[in-house]
């Protein structure tokens, strides 16, 4: 009998004291060795997918806007505006990873483009930019600027927007790095009063000036988790200067800054005899960045969202579309949730009349057409997932009346 002598080429552990020895021609390599050559090889492969620098579709501006067509309705100067910046920003930030540094053959560096939309709550801001992200397969968080406040004050800091987006990612920086970032409420964070007080404007104008390093690019210190920023903390480092940030807000009470700088222009040797008629119905749509100043935003917060647009009101016939035309409809989820039942369901075309009627009625706007549906399609979704029920639902003018009647429609009334 032959004495085993084989021993592993790696380790030198002979044959007796591993569970497995594999040979090759000139070789050999215990079980160990290859559970330890396979944790290497993941570690290696991780390491060259975090490096790599994630792809995306960067489509054309008027692909862009061609989609968005597809899941917002009307806001035809807000889609192109935003269209031309993102493609803008990602043009700009796909040159760079293939020249591999930030600025072109001449020399000439391209700066981001921020962007801020204004526009009436329900009007499709934070919709407009949850669609675009999507549309590009980059990561995408929304966050509120209500609950901001200054380092060190009760409330989140700053850094805990780039913490969303970290996460939203699966903490790959790289990827992060390339998302978009959409600030909501950004109004509430205007300063104040203009005069000066004794006591700090945590939740306003420091808020504003603590943004503006991440709006504008820098290497920001962001914990992982969220939270509080504590010394034995471990910190991620995020450049922002890819992340494309847009901000939303209604700012309540804007029209009458507008107008109060529109009648003044109107007033002067300057003034033309023929003067535009203004639309004083939606004064939103000559907004500009003075306006914002006046309303309690700082000139360098301004300065660092150069791409301003407007959200116009929502009348009757954006609000009809709205409930049948988009890819997401209102009525179209619903008809998806019937069919889950194998139930048919067919509405009139007085109902959705209805339905908008009631919802400017009410001056719900947009989000107001799903809490009108539910109640007329309550009951129906309550009783037809039963055993010997009807298999198709017909939703008439009468029927919806009487639902809406029968669910305390009073509730939904504007004070």
């Amino acid at each position: 009998m032959t004495k085993d002598t084989r021993k592993c080429s790696f380790c030198g552990r002979d044959g007796k004291s591993v569970e497995m020895l594999i040979s090759g021609i000139n070789a050999h390599i215990c079980d160990r060795c290859v559970d330890q050559a396979q944790i290497i090889v993941a570690e290696e492969q991780k390491l060259k997918q975090k490096n790599k620098l994630p792809s995306f579709r960067l489509l054309k501006p008027s692909e862009m806007k061609a989609h968005l067509d597809q899941y917002v309705i009307g806001q035809e100067e807000a889609k192109k505006v935003l269209s031309v910046a993102v493609y803008n920003h990602y043009k700009r930030i796909d040159a760079a990873s293939r020249s591999g540094k930030a600025v072109d053959d001449n020399d000439v560096e391209i700066e981001k483009s921020n962007i801020i939309l204004v526009g009436e709550t329900g009007t499709g801001k934070t919709l407009l930019a949850r669609t675009i992200a999507k549309m590009l397969h980059v990561p995408f968080c929304i966050a509120d600027a209500t609950v901001l406040t200054e380092a060190g004050y009760v409330g989140e800091d700053v850094e805990s927007i780039l913490s969303r987006l970290l996460q939203v990612a699966d903490y790959d920086v790289a990827s992060a790095e390339r998302g978009i970032v959409f600030i909501d409420e950004v109004d509430k964070i205007a300063r104040k009063s203009d005069n000066p007080s004794i006591t700090r404007d945590v939740s306003g104008e420091g808020v504003q000036q603590a943004l503006l390093k991440i709006l504008e690019g820098a290497v920001v210190s962001v914990p992982p988790q969220g939270g509080r920023k504590h010394p034995e903390q471990k910190m991620v480092q995020i450049n922002t200067q890819n992340i494309l940030f847009i901000c939303g807000g209604a700012f309540d009470g804007i029209e009458k800054r507008i107008g109060s700088r529109l009648q003044a222009n109107a007033i002067g040797y300057s003034a033309s005899k023929e003067q535009q008629v203004i639309d004083k119905d939606n004064m939103l749509q000559y907004i500009a960045p003075p306006d914002l100043k006046s309303y309690g935003l700082i000139p360098e917060l301004v300065g660092r969202l150069p791409v301003l647009s407007f959200l116009n009101p929502l009348d009757k016939d954006a609000l009809r579309r709205i409930l049948t035309e988009p890819r997401n409809a209102l009525i179209k989820q619903y008809v998806k949730l019937f069919e889950m039942d194998d139930i048919e369901i067919k509405v009139d075309d007085d109902v959705f009349d209805f339905i908008v009627e009631k919802a400017i009625e009410f001056k719900l706007g947009a989000r107001g057409l799903r809490s009108i549906c539910e109640l007329i399609m309550m009951d129906a979704m309550f009783n037809a997932p039963a055993e010997g029920a009807d298999k198709l639902i017909h939703i008439t003018i009468e029927y919806a009346q009487s639902q809406l009647n029968l669910n305390n429609i009073g509730r939904l009334k504007v004070a």
